[in-house]
């Protein structure tokens, strides 16, 4: 069973998508001429490869991410500040609001644009806490209490 995940993405300037994601706050591991791998955890990279580069492992045609979706990338964070800072991050680093930030009561989550137009997502499942389990069954209480 495979144990780790490598994400390819097709980009059209690898120096600014680095550029893009070093100000995300995200580490590179190996990097060559033609592409760069992200570190998302200690299990999962996002490699930016050359456009021509992922063509080259592509059965089909590089899809064009400002025009369809391809994919929606979605990063797991520990709390709503964290999701609101990245997705600020990412504006500020030239990427592109999607959507409105969505909070439900379990997940809080904002969606952005790379410099590319992949779709990413900043999430944060919410603990609702214990929940009351109600009244005990008093057949289940041990009559000696």
């Amino acid at each position: 069973m495979a144990t780790k995940l490598f994400v390819n993405l097709p980009v059209k300037d690898l120096g600014r998508s680095k550029a893009f994601f070093t100000e995300l706050g995200l580490t590179f591991f190996g990097q060559a001429e033609d592409m760069a791998s992200v570190i998302i955890s200690e299990h999962t990279q996002v490699m930016l490869l050359t456009e021509t580069v992922f063509a080259s492992y592509a059965r089909n045609g590089v899809v064009d991410a400002g025009a369809g979706t391809e994919v929606i990338l979605v990063l797991g964070l520990e709390t709503r500040d964290q999701v609101d800072q990245l997705a600020k991050a990412a504006e500020a680093a030239g990427g592109i609001a999607v959507g409105t930030p969505r909070d439900d009561g379990y997940r809080y989550q904002r969606g952005f644009t790379d410099l590319d137009g992949h779709q990413w997502e900043a999430l944060c499942l919410i603990d609702p806490g214990p929940t009351d389990p109600g009244p005990t069954d008093p057949g289940l209480t041990d009559p000696a209490s």
